[in-house]
């Protein structure tokens, strides 16, 4: 519609101003008018106009190239239209250079006013239809939140659609940072619980005690300062998911509350003698091998079993390292909003530093360091320089060949590494290291290197 677009003109002349925003107007265009270059950047400042008519000569101290001139940093993507009674090849060339879109010659002909309105328009159209586009594209990696082009990633996120309206509990591991509690809400989210709570609860962020009383409520005199019953996190979860983040670090008396509540379905509050009953999913997370903690005596192996009824393991950001500029991308558009800061998106050459990182920490770590860098931002893009510091973590990514490495050794250690990388696809692995297929199988054999 011709009316979503807004177009503004700016001239001291109120006749020239008036007549040409009512032609404007005729076309079924939004039109405001300003007098001065400093009362259109009030104006440019509180809105985005899509076409800003601006004359070249203004009294004031400010005239027409310096006016396009600040409101081109106020809007970079601003189509600007310069208008003189006084054209000369040397204004024109100045205008142009600047940024300028067109350069017009009063007194102005309204038919080509009308003509040039309505291709800029179209052509403006045009962009938002792409950007749309793009966003769609950004969209189907990404499902209830977790953005992902990864080939093991979106089998996590296929077998969460498969196990959502299952009641069997789900343990997913994975190092911190790497998206555990993402995937448990998808987990959630997809499935009939959806419409009910979902509740998380950090088993590392509390001391025994106070834990036992979130995760199970108390009654009102269980302890020192329970002025009053309170309902636990099972309750609270009733119909719904109850996440247990970081599920190795409880202690022994916990594990077997917790034993209990799984097998059972009820629980006392802290205090209590009335069996309260609940209909909860639990999921569970850890960044421990808790199979090899059950194994040292350090975790209730019956509890291992009963929490390990699903398995996810959620691959490190350096095993799915096509993410990153997905991750990135999405970071940097959320957070321009939530900062106030015009940054369009990441350099080619910041990109290669975010892919040679290793991220230790993992997803959480990426967004960080990208709100740091967008804090520190001068420009419209993060540049190499604004990710810096990565550099100096002592983190970046190097390779160096071990002492005493013998070539048949390094030609091992390529090809395991890359089928890992390519989760064992032999066509993807053989084109990376360009040989052919038969000659990949002949040398995973003479290795004994397993797909």
């Amino acid at each position: 519609m011709k009316t979503h677009w807004q177009i503004l003109v700016v001239d001291d002349e109120e006749v020239m101003c008036e007549s040409l925003a009512a032609w404007l107007r005729e076309d079924g265009y939004q039109v405001d008018t300003a007098s001065g270059g400093r009362t259109a950047l009030d104006m440019a400042r509180q809105r985005d106009y899509a076409i800003y008519f601006v004359d070249l000569k203004m009294p004031g101290g400010m005239d027409g190239i310096e006016t396009m001139m600040q409101i081109r940093r106020l809007h970079p993507d601003a189509s600007i239209i310069i208008i003189t009674a006084y054209a000369t090849v040397d204004t024109a060339i100045t205008a142009m250079k600047e940024g300028a879109q067109e350069y017009i010659v009063k007194p102005c002909n309204p038919e080509e006013i009308s003509l040039l309105v309505s291709r800029i328009i179209k052509v403006k159209n045009l962009q938002r239809e792409n950007s749309i586009l793009r966003k769609k594209l950004a969209r189907q990696y990404c499902v209830h939140d977790v953005i992902t082009k990864n080939s093991r990633m979106q089998q996590i996120l296929t077998l969460a659609g498969e196990i959502a309206s299952l009641r069997s509990t789900v343990l997913i591991q994975g190092e911190s940072g790497t998206g555990k509690e993402m995937v448990a809400r998808a987990i959630h989210s997809s499935g009939e619980r959806a419409p009910k709570p979902f509740v998380a609860v950090s088993c590392a962020a509390l001391a025994e005690t106070l834990l036992e009383s979130e995760l199970f409520g108390h009654e009102k005199g269980a302890f020192t300062g329970a002025n009053q019953q309170k309902r636990g996190k099972f309750e609270m979860a009733d119909g719904g998911t109850l996440f247990l983040d970081e599920i190795g670090d409880i202690s022994p008396k916990l594990q077997v509350d917790l034993l209990r509540v799984l097998q059972e379905r009820t629980f006392y509050r802290v205090g209590g003698s009335e069996e309260v009953r609940v209909d909860v999913r639990v999921i569970a997370a850890t960044h421990v091998d808790l199979q090899q903690a059950a194994a040292e005596g350090r975790f209730r192996e019956d509890l291992f079993y009963r929490l390990n009824v699903i398995q996810i393991v959620i691959p490190p950001l350096r095993e799915r390292r096509e993410d990153i500029p997905l991750l990135a991308g999405h970071f940097v558009e959320r957070l321009a909003h939530e900062l106030g800061k015009d940054i369009a998106g990441l350099s080619d050459g910041a990109l290669r530093i975010l892919m040679d990182y290793d991220w230790p920490g993992n997803v959480r770590e990426l967004e960080n360091a990208v709100e740091r860098a967008m804090v520190t931002c001068r420009g419209r893009n993060l540049e190499e320089g604004d990710f810096a510091f990565l550099a100096h973590n002592g983190a970046a990514k190097t390779w160096s060949v071990p002492a005493g490495m013998t070539m048949q050794e390094m030609e091992k250690r390529l090809i395991a590494a890359t089928l890992q990388s390519t989760d064992g696809n032999i066509k993807k692995a053989a084109a990376v290291l360009d040989i052919d297929r038969s000659t990949l199988y002949e040398k995973m054999k003479r290795y004994e290197i397993e797909r």
